[in-house]
């Protein structure tokens, strides 16, 4: 049994204690997500914390199928997007830095943050999930509530790009 299993069952159990311990082992992923998707770093740990508080809250309801870290993904998804309505922001600042650990090494081979910016909406995301907070395919599905298939055929389309990109550049 994981840890995360293990703490999720201690929490059903009435056991709030596990909460910290929780939390503590999915922040940083969950900071580097909303800071992608914010226009700035306060916005970022706002959704942070009420990505948190919604989980804590709405926890009693959640069925526990192994899905856990795809369910956190969603949540800040769907924070993150009523936080930009609130405050009526929709474009990413162009100046933007990643500071995710899975950017970093692409950037170093070639301009991977230009080449994702410059992806469709809908391909931008699925790349970001897959390989800055290395989700897996069912994790990105449950997040994008798109099937899996749909999410790795958007992923080659993305990556048939990329590709198409960087040759026209060398």
């Amino acid at each position: 049994m994981t840890r995360e299993k293990e703490l999720l069952q201690r929490i059903k159990r009435g056991d709030n204690s596990c909460w910290e311990e929780l939390v503590s082992m999915y922040y940083d992923d969950i900071l580097r997500y909303c800071i992608y998707h914010s226009p700035d770093q306060d916005t970022a740990r706002d959704a942070v914390q009420e990505t948190f508080l919604k989980v804590i809250r709405h926890f009693p309801k959640y069925q526990d199928q192994g899905k856990f870290r795809g369910f956190l993904y969603k949540v800040a998804a769907n924070t993150c997007t009523d936080l930009w309505r609130k405050r009526r922001e929709v474009q990413l600042p162009e100046d933007m830095e990643y500071l995710e650990t899975g950017y970093a090494g692409s950037e170093a081979q070639v301009n991977f943050q230009h080449m994702v910016h410059n992806l469709p909406e809908e391909l931008k995301e699925i790349v970001y999930l897959k390989f800055a907070q290395e989700l897996t395919f069912r994790e990105i599905a449950m997040a994008a509530e798109l099937p899996v298939r749909t999410v790795q055929s958007r992923l080659r389309r993305a990556l048939k790009l990329i590709r198409r990109e960087m040759e026209g550049e060398v």
